[in-house]
């Protein structure tokens, strides 16, 4: 039960501080997440709200990235299982440990998609400060992959610009 009380506070919490990020109180330019074992980077303004998993309602004849739909706060969203998608095969079923840890995030409204990104879990908020260097994304990279930040201890985070990302045909083709 404590458990739960403080992943309702931290996810609280972090909340708040997207929202201050938002505004412009906090000087954070991206949301960090964690798919498939690799580090993204989503940018606060294409990204939306978050939401702790939820089962979702299978759609038959879609590709396997493609997780369904599911209601979040009372609108009807598609699901795209960021890991599998940007690794092009499906993944396995999320243990019940891993559900508790996963989240979808939707995106900004202002970018006219109704879909959620399932995310394995929340990393916090980064600022470019928090970098020691960065790359550009190799030349086979998606055209949606922004710059790879690179922390001073080596951990790399790849940029994800979710405004390319929902334009993308491949990602709005989600018909098998």
């Amino acid at each position: 039960m404590a458990n739960r009380e403080a992943l309702r506070d931290l996810h609280s919490r972090l909340a708040t501080r997207l929202q201050a990020a938002r505004s412009g109180d906090v000087g954070a330019s991206w949301l960090g997440v964690v798919a498939g074992g690799h580090n993204y980077l989503l940018p606060l303004g294409h990204a939306g709200e978050i939401f702790p998993w939820t089962p979702t309602l299978t759609v038959p004849y879609t590709q396997s990235w493609f997780n369904g739909v599911t209601n979040l706060r009372g609108g009807l969203f598609g699901v795209v299982d960021l890991a599998a998608f940007i690794a092009g095969e499906r993944r396995a079923l999320l243990s019940d440990s891993a559900r508790a840890e996963a989240r979808f995030v939707t995106f900004n409204p202002a970018l006219e998609t109704n879909g959620a990104l399932l995310i394995d879990r929340l990393a916090g908020l980064r600022h470019v400060d928090a970098f020691s260097s960065s790359e550009t994304p190799p030349a086979e990279a998606p055209e949606f992959f922004g710059t790879v930040y690179i922390e001073a201890n080596g951990v790399r985070w790849q940029e994800v610009n979710l405004q390319a990302l929902s334009r993308e045909s491949h990602f709005l083709s989600i018909s098998a």
